[in-house]
């Protein structure tokens, strides 16, 4: 079993940018790992997806600004978020698979 924890949310600018961190209690060496994110009365949300040979695909509303990254001796992933808009708000969540575990969630406001 493989705990997983985000961190690195919170409140930014639009335009600012944030780097969110995803640490595994274990080894995610032969896992594929990826980022969803919420907002309030919406569905979750697809991001973007990184695979255990390093195969990276994001979602169209964040191609350019945003770019996932994993670290397998550190057991980390990241999520590197630049040029962040409102829309953008929402509890971000990692997800390794397979097999599938889910973290709890940051949460990332963008507002000025």
């Amino acid at each position: 079993q493989v705990h997983l924890v985000e961190s690195g949310g919170g409140l930014v600018q639009p335009g600012g940018s944030l780097r969110l961190s995803c640490a595994a209690s274990g080894s995610i060496f032969s896992m594929g790992m990826g980022w969803y994110r919420q907002a309030p009365g919406k569905e979750r949300e697809w991001v973007a997806a990184i695979t255990s040979i390093y195969t990276t695909t994001y979602a169209d509303s964040v191609k350019g600004r945003f770019t996932i990254s994993r670290d397998n001796a550190k057991n980390t992933m990241y999520l590197q978020m630049n040029s962040l808009k409102p829309e953008d708000t929402a509890i971000y969540y990692c997800q390794t698979i397979p097999p599938t575990y889910w973290g709890q969630g940051t949460q990332v406001t963008v507002s000025s």
